[in-house]
């Protein structure tokens, strides 16, 4: 009987997806997805996926919040994978003080919303939702099955998913329990992978008004800065139906047409599609490739401060806003953006303002944005 390796930024770690299930359903219990743990129909799927190659080190974002570890796991064959932020739980035995600003037509979410102990991002749409499951049931182990954890959950809908010719879903491998479990096993304190891993491996973005012959790879991107005792960081699953823009105003990736190596701005295209000139796939055609009708970015924001959580709340739509300078268009009806807004409560926010965290969030988060896909693709 095969197993799964999965890939992780460490070395490539082997895991036994039967074991591992059977594992965490005794358990986790309820954690897992579905009221009943059937033995065939996990030996199934067991067959059905392939192992996993080892994921390659590639470009790192070094940062600074005590008690927050990252680790990503994929199955780089799809591609697809999962990027969990766990907080440890000897640092913030209760969590840290979460608020979450959902955006867009087809968003999907689980689990925690006011405090959590991790967040999982993945791709896989609503079946990668098994990856925030398998992050829980890891995390209850590691604790000796004594405390509950909480771990919120968000996905994108990534190529693992797309139905289009040679496409991958006939092949149903998603994000799962397994994935999860690999991403907290392989967590690492300060150092979050930028581009195709994890969340991001499976990301595509630009394909609002031309796709899908002009899509181009998406990715996790992330920025940090430190001013004084105040530390911010902005973490990115960049999956957008817009494309990606530049200080400049420049649009750095989406929206390329291949002859003439031109790309097109979101006015354009806008001004097209509704004068009539811009041609587009007969919905019958769009429906069997799949699209565009499901994207979706999906961004943590961390501070060391201790805000109420009103102003957390505020925190977070501010610079959730901000990100349509980066992305357009943004929040459309047929994305699924999350922003989840966290502090670990380190700096007393008296004599803090929150506004002022918040223009320098929105600068990187919009460096995030840049930082997400490869720059030699």
């Amino acid at each position: 009987m095969p197993t799964d390796d999965v890939s992780s930024t460490d070395a490539p770690t082997t895991v036994s997806r039967r074991r591992l299930v059977r594992k965490s359903a005794l358990a986790a219990g309820a954690l897992a997805l579905g009221s009943s743990f059937d033995g065939n129909a996990t030996r199934a799927q067991t067959d059905a996926t392939p192992a996993a190659s080892p994921q390659p080190n590639g470009r790192m974002l070094d940062f600074d919040l005590p008690g927050l570890a990252v680790g990503v796991a994929s199955y780089p064959a799809i591609p697809t994978g999962c990027t969990v932020f766990n907080f440890a739980t000897d640092r913030f035995p209760a969590g840290v003080m979460l608020e979450l600003d959902v955006r867009g037509g087809s968003a999907w979410h689980s689990g925690a919303e006011d405090a959590a102990n991790a967040i999982c991002l993945a791709g896989g749409s609503v079946y990668g939702l098994e990856a925030a499951a398998g992050v829980a049931a890891e995390l209850f182990a590691q604790g000796g099955f004594r405390d509950l954890v909480a771990v919120s959950g968000a996905v994108i809908y990534d190529v693992s998913v797309v139905e289009e010719p040679n496409g991958f879903r006939s092949k149903g491998i998603y994000p799962d329990k397994a994935l999860g479990q690999a991403a907290v096993r392989a967590a690492a304190p300060g150092r979050f992978p930028l581009g195709n891993q994890g969340a991001g491996s499976g990301a595509y973005v630009g394909q609002w008004a031309n796709w899908p012959n002009e899509r181009e790879r998406g990715g996790q991107g992330g920025a940090y800065r430190q001013i004084g005792p105040i530390k911010i960081a902005v973490f990115s699953v960049v999956n957008a139906l817009g494309v990606l823009v530049d200080r400049q105003g420049q649009v750095v990736r989406g929206g390329l047409n291949k002859q003439t190596g031109v790309r097109s701005t979101p006015l354009h295209d806008a001004e097209a599609i509704l004068s009539g000139a811009a041609s587009t796939l007969p919905p019958d055609a769009m429906a069997r490739l799949g699209g565009p009708t499901r994207h979706t970015t999906l961004s943590v924001l961390v501070v060391n401060v201790a805000f109420p959580r009103e102003l957390l709340r505020q925190l977070g739509r501010q610079v959730h806003s901000s990100m349509a300078r980066a992305i357009q268009p943004f929040h459309t009806p047929d994305d699924g953006d999350i922003l989840f807004t966290a502090t670990t409560a380190e700096v007393p926010a008296d004599g803090i303002d929150s506004t002022a965290v918040g223009v320098i969030a929105s600068e990187l988060a919009w460096d995030a944005v840049l930082a997400s896909f490869e720059p030699n693709p």
